[in-house]
């Protein structure tokens, strides 16, 4: 998507402090932290949001998952950790491109805001 930022971040076009990346994904630090440790983790094959993956996404879900498990990990934040990803406007996407933001380094809230 020419227009996507997060695409634009995934092919180098548009700069990023980058976590880690391979293949598949990329990790790099939020713009707008919402804690100490805010990741962002994305594929780098567009899919608007999750409800729009398909099963044929199923192993790509699964690696962005396990990417968030290892840097947190690597963060040394792997004991308390928040991985949330927004779906839709209306439940605070506002980037259409999937991506998981891991939160940690605060006390979390539940039910989140």
């Amino acid at each position: 998507m020419a227009d996507c930022i997060f695409c634009k971040i995934a092919s180098g076009e548009t700069k990023a402090r980058i976590i880690c990346e391979d293949d598949d994904t990329v990790a790099f630090l939020d713009l707008n932290p919402q804690a100490p440790t805010h990741v962002l983790i994305i594929p780098r094959r567009h899919i608007d949001r999750l409800s729009d993956a398909s099963e044929g996404d199923a192993a790509l879900l699964g690696k962005l998952q396990l990417t968030a498990a290892r840097i947190a990990r690597d963060l040394s934040v792997e004991k308390a950790f928040r991985l949330v990803t927004n779906n839709g406007k209306g439940a605070g996407q506002s980037v259409d491109h999937l991506h998981y933001h891991l939160l940690a380094g605060r006390k979390m809230l539940w039910p989140p805001g």
